[in-house]
């Protein structure tokens, strides 16, 4: 089987030779690489349209950051295959990863995503992400971040692939919907997987697929104004959007204080205004977000849910 790469770009002229050139030894599995550049004003656009490469390049050009989710929404809308191959612009993917992702997410039937095993570019023995996970105070960790590599050998269940290295069904993409535009970036992907639990798929890690991934190239930074403000906003349109009113109320005050440390936090780092800004904005703007239908034959997957937060959650508390 044939993927369609999808990768968004802003400014990212800096990672493209590296980043092309490692998808170029798995070129038999490609079968095109789709660029979507957000309106890049470094030499992006010049380096794209002067190289040749060993799979078909198609270039999407737009005349502003439109953000992450829209981006690859394009891509994936353009993509001529049913697996897409989600990947951030600053990565090297090791040879022979693409093949290791479709013989996993192929091998059954509710399989909605699979997520490459993401390890530190500048260290390559310690992970920077093997899968997200999501809990009870609408908290999103990055699992195995800064352990080694080697305590994730095994294929293993997972909340939420990142979407900066994860493939995903195209098939199912059309029945549960495609990243929320609204979101600009980041929480997306979580967005995306509790979609797809609600209807009963699953997600997984791909150790055998390693990507080396160096973090923060678009944003600038772990923690400023820019991320923190969206990431708020995002948080609050998550729970809006996918929790229908019974799991909100029953988890109300987990939420609450999830909420609040999360403020605390960022006080203390200098971003409680900034963060404070985010929600007030998510819960002002909830009404735009289209919220997902509940739907009676859903029920058992709900439960499942709930059970996968109560358990991260005390996962998250015993640390």
């Amino acid at each position: 089987m044939k993927v369609s790469v999808v990768t968004p770009n802003y400014n990212g002229e800096k990672f493209l030779n590296t980043f092309l050139e490692s998808l170029e030894n798995d070129n038999d599995c490609i079968g095109e690489v789709i660029i979507v550049d957000n309106g890049s004003n470094d030499a992006s656009l010049d380096y794209l349209k002067s190289s040749t490469f060993n799979f078909p390049l198609v270039l999407i050009e737009n005349n502003e950051n439109l953000g992450f989710a829209p981006a690859v929404n394009q891509g994936i809308k353009k993509a001529k295959n049913d697996l897409i191959f989600s990947i951030n612009n600053d990565t090297e993917v090791k040879k022979g990863s693409i093949k290791a992702l479709i013989d996993l997410i192929t091998s059954a039937d509710d399989i909605f995503s699979v997520q490459a095993k993401m390890l530190q570019y500048d260290n390559k023995e310690l992970v920077d992400d093997v899968g997200d996970e999501y809990n009870l105070l609408a908290w999103t960790k990055k699992t195995g971040e800064n352990h080694l590599s080697s305590e994730y050998m095994e294929i293993r269940d997972i909340f939420s692939s990142c979407a900066g290295a994860a493939m995903y069904k195209k098939s199912i993409l059309d029945e549960i919907g495609l990243f929320d535009d609204n979101f600009f970036a980041y929480m997306e992907d979580v967005d995306l997987a509790i979609r797809s639990k609600i209807n009963g798929y699953r997600n997984l890690l791909c150790p055998d697929a390693v990507v080396y991934h160096i973090g923060s190239a678009t944003s600038g930074s772990r923690y400023n104004e820019f991320k923190v403000k969206l990431a708020a906003r995002n948080n609050v349109w998550v729970v809006y959007k996918n929790f229908p009113i019974p799991l909100k109320i029953l988890n109300f005050i987990f939420l609450f204080f999830g909420f609040l440390i999360k403020y605390l936090f960022f006080l203390k780092k200098g971003f409680g205004s900034t963060y404070l800004a985010g929600i007030r904005e998510g819960l002002s703007t909830r009404n735009k977000i289209e919220k997902v239908k509940f739907e009676s034959k859903n029920i058992k997957n709900y439960f499942k849910i709930e059970y996968r937060l109560i358990i991260n959650t005390i996962k998250f508390l015993k640390k």
